[in-house]
């Protein structure tokens, strides 16, 4: 009999962590497989130790793992270690999985050969009022125009990718490129894949693997979340010499060139307003130079309102106008968390060279 072994980091998800288990309970496997259910607990303290325990003790196929450095990358590389299978998938405990989920990551790998197999990334909200705010995180999010034309979220693309959602490994994968990167508390799939690029693999889509995610329900966990993804992207770049994509640098670019603008403005109107002349500038010319730096962020903030106005109109005819009031700021949110981020994460990576410890705290 052939195991196939699903790992599993969490922390902290008493109230989600028995229905995944149940979730993941029901996955239908090909004829001459088995599951094995490898759990790694970041050091809960909410409760979901017990249950889970409870569970592994229900079912023999589940074990719980203590995972003592409490990020993602450490618990997959504690499961990992203890996994016995010769296939390898990664399920996150926030996403409902297809019942043929894992059979599919079999069969893609089996009939593509690649080194990390996946399906798209599907987000959703919960109907009713109440869900509104997340139906509109979700639907900027599933949008090409705010993701950047990231492949991972078109629901209907087959073929290589740069990156893929969770992700499925034949073993041989972590032994010719190693496990995660236990120093990343953010992105560690990304530069994974990044890794087996570089060393000729392949990662591959396939839109028969179907799961479906729930993202955060407010925009302010969204920007906490993003600004920790765009912070850790730059300690990526830093240690592979590359972006993964150009995508992931537009959003700093523009956060950057309109913190720049800004800075720029109120130094030159204080120097207009005191009536400073620097060297043999004339103070006519600081006064010509505040109106053209500032006709430059106009500009900068008019296009940008204008691009998120249309994208924000298009996402709500498509999904529902009354998502509309709430998507400007979701975009937002997005985006200049991420473009914060990364800006902070530069900062760290190339002049403090070290990481803040404040980052390195997982938001849900």
């Amino acid at each position: 009999m052939r195991i196939v072994s699903v790992i599993v980091p969490c922390r902290h998800e008493r109230d989600h962590i028995e229905a995944f288990c149940r979730s993941v309970a029901a996955q239908i496997v090909p004829e001459g497989w088995s599951l094995e259910v490898l759990i790694a607990d970041g050091q809960s303290q909410d409760g979901t130790r017990e249950r889970l325990a409870a569970w592994c003790q229900s079912d023999p196929r589940f074990a719980m793992l203590d995972n003592p450095g409490r990020i993602v990358s450490c618990g997959l590389n504690r499961c990992i270690e203890r996994a016995r299978g010769e296939f390898i998938v990664r399920l996150d405990v926030h996403t409902v999985y297809a019942p043929d989920y894992i059979a599919q990551c079999l069969a893609t790998w089996q009939a593509t050969g690649a080194d990390n197999v996946g399906g798209p990334w599907r987000a959703e909200g919960v109907a009713g009022p109440q869900g509104t705010v997340q139906r509109a995180i979700a639907a900027a999010f599933q949008s090409r125009w705010v993701a950047g034309g990231a492949l991972s979220r078109d629901l209907a693309y087959e073929g290589e990718v740069d990156t893929v959602y969770l992700g499925a490994w034949p073993r041989q994968t972590f032994e010719r490129f190693g496990g995660f990167d236990e120093t990343l508390v953010r992105n560690q799939d990304d530069e994974h894949n990044l890794r087996i690029h570089q060393g000729g693999g392949r990662v591959w889509q396939s839109a028969s693997i179907r799961s479906t995610y729930f993202p955060r329900a407010s925009t302010a966990d969204v920007f906490r979340q993003y600004r920790q993804y765009g912070y850790w992207k730059p300690f990526v770049m830093k240690k592979h010499g590359q972006a993964a994509a150009w995508r992931h640098l537009i959003p700093g670019l523009f956060v950057g060139v309109l913190n720049l603008l800004l800075v720029l403005l109120f130094v030159l109107s204080l120097w207009a307003s005191w009536g400073i002349e620097p060297g043999a500038v004339t103070q006519d010319a600081v006064a010509r130079a505040v109106w053209v730096v500032l006709a430059l962020c106009a500009a900068q903030a008019l296009l940008y309102v204008g691009a998120v106005g249309a994208v924000c109109l298009l996402i709500a005819r498509q999904q529902g106008m009354d998502l509309l009031p709430h998507l400007p700021r979701v975009i937002a949110a997005y985006h200049f968390g991420y473009g914060l981020g990364s800006i902070r994460g530069w900062f760290d990576a190339l002049l403090r060279g070290r990481p803040d410890p404040a980052f390195g705290r997982l938001t849900r």
